[in-house]
């Protein structure tokens, strides 16, 4: 088989509206899976991995991407040429947030009876299917919450992981990425401005600045959840607009519809695309990208859109639908203690099925073009 796809610099690629990025997840700490995600994504032609902000994670990411250079560099005979190499790009938060949770419970709580329903709903599988096997594994939950109500006895809570101010601009510093992605809610203009500022003490040269916001009530507020109006969310991101600017950042707006449900379904696809159609014409200027919700369905409702949206979609980011499509052969390949990215009978067949997701979007970008500001 061919290995990667079209090479096209991530710049470009925002450009031309044919921009794929992949979500690991900002709290997924899943060492093995992450490596070998990184490199099926890369080989499948993304232009950017987002990972959490921890050095062990980067170099992961980085481990997966080096492999994914090395397979295309083998296939001489390619009808696609090798992978442009993607950005690596990791997430920070300027508060509480649902991508910055993990979900733990004490196990020996649960009834000996209890049929674990949280296990069943678990997309990471970090829930074991019996109690004699404890509680959540920390480093494969990335914060989905969908254990939480599925508990009958409501013995499962969510922590927080935000970093502390002072560790921001060290850790960026070290991990030295091309891109951050920073997650705000409505109503933290001042903590994202202080968060802003953290980035721009590292020094370090960005080539974007995502910014990740949806029409999601504020986390962590001890007054009762309002709804967000789309004016709403369109009047907070070009106050944020002003700050990235100032700072002498570029930024990428990631429009975040149903966060963490891509593996749901066609409603969440939904989701995604009618807040591109809601806010594209109040949205400040720079790239708009899908997230949250985004599925095998979002191409084909995003193209029947595309003509009634004024500002044209820079391109998309796959997080859990990926990761539910891999996760069989990401089990084969541990049940056999190997990466799957060393398992030469499975890893074709994993990046045959991310082609399948990401292809329609690399090939068939929006026909008119969203220049880059």
């Amino acid at each position: 088989m061919s290995l990667g796809s079209t090479a096209m610099d991530p710049e470009r690629a925002l450009a031309q509206g044919c921009w794929v990025k992949w979500i690991a997840g900002a709290s997924n700490q899943d060492l093995a899976s992450i490596e070998d995600l990184a490199g099926i994504h890369t080989l499948a032609g993304v232009h950017c991995l987002d990972v959490a902000a921890d050095a062990a994670v980067v170099a992961a990411a980085r481990r997966g991407i080096a492999w994914a250079r090395e397979q295309a560099s083998r296939c001489v005979a390619a009808d696609r040429g090798a992978p442009a190499m993607p950005w690596l790009m990791v997430s920070l938060s300027d508060g509480a947030d649902p991508h910055f949770r993990k979900a733990s419970f004490d196990p020996l709580r649960c009834p000996p009876d209890c049929p674990r329903p949280c296990a069943r709903v678990c997309p990471a599988l970090a829930i074991p299917a019996v109690p004699e096997e404890g509680g959540v594994l920390a480093d494969r939950c990335y914060g989905c919450g969908r254990c939480l109500p599925a508990c009958p006895l409501g013995l499962i809570e969510e922590r927080q992981h935000v970093l502390e101010p002072v560790a921001v601009a060290p850790l960026l510093a070290e991990l030295r990425p091309d891109a951050i992605e920073l997650h705000t809610q409505v109503g933290r203009q001042d903590a994202f401005a202080e968060r802003l500022a953290q980035v721009r003490a590292a020094g370090v040269p960005l080539r974007r600045l995502a910014i990740s916001c949806g029409l999601e009530p504020a986390t962590g507020s001890a007054l009762p959840p309002r709804p967000v109006s789309v004016g709403q969310l369109a009047r907070e991101l070009w106050q944020r607009h002003g700050l990235v600017r100032a700072a002498g950042l570029r930024p990428l707006w990631q429009l975040d519809g149903r966060p963490m449900r891509g593996d749901v379904g066609a409603g969440t696809a939904h989701a995604a695309v009618r807040l591109w159609q809601q806010l594209a014409p109040l949205a400040p200027p720079g790239p708009l990208q899908l997230a949250g919700g985004t599925n095998a369905h979002t191409h084909a409702l995003a193209r029947q859109m595309a003509g009634e949206v004024r500002a044209p979609l820079a391109g998309i980011a796959f997080g859990g639908v990926s990761r539910s499509l891999l996760q069989p052969w990401l089990l084969r390949a541990q049940e056999r203690g190997q990466r799957l990215l060393d398992a030469d009978d499975l890893w074709p067949e994993a990046l045959r099925l991310v082609r399948r997701l990401v292809d329609p979007w690399l090939a068939a970008p929006d026909p008119r073009v969203e220049r880059s500001r």
